[in-house]
């Protein structure tokens, strides 16, 4: 029975990963007329939801280290897209929020996860129901890497 997971295409971590690859190929044009590369754009999505982050909350939000998130926030300011702040009461912190021009991309992404149903010809349950199972994947195997 295990055998059969010896093939390439019988193999999940394989489909997961084709299809990811998939998916940034179709993102990618809609991202280039935006300007953002596909972290920005994560970063954009969790700032569009919760308005302020710490870089720490960020970096485990998007489960990026800080040496790959502090060049990547640096490169969004630099587009004034975001703007870093150090709270006067703990200058340890860094605070990270959109700036009009970040809000403003806001309406203008609206196409890229519409492009994923159309393209996909699933509902939106299904690809709800579909990214429950991933992340609830994700979570067991973080699990028991952590042990």
């Amino acid at each position: 029975m295990l055998e059969k997971f010896l093939n390439l295409q019988d193999h999940l971590c394989f489909s997961l990963y084709a299809c990811s690859r998939a998916i940034s190929r179709m993102y990618r044009p809609l991202l280039k007329k935006l300007d953002l590369t596909y972290p920005q754009y994560l970063v954009l999505l969790v700032l569009w939801e919760k308005e302020q982050q710490t870089v720490k909350e960020l970096g485990e939000l998007l489960d990026l280290d800080s040496g790959t998130l502090t060049p990547l926030l640096k490169r969004m300011e630099g587009k004034k897209l975001i703007r870093r702040e150090r709270p006067k009461t703990d200058e340890r912190v860094v605070m990270v929020s959109l700036t009009e021009e970040g809000e403003a991309l806001r309406e203008e992404a609206v196409c890229i996860p519409a492009s994923l149903f159309q393209s996909s010809g699933m509902s939106a349950e299904e690809i709800g129901a579909l990214n429950e199972t991933v992340k609830s994947l994700t979570e067991r195997v973080s699990r028991f890497n952590s042990i």
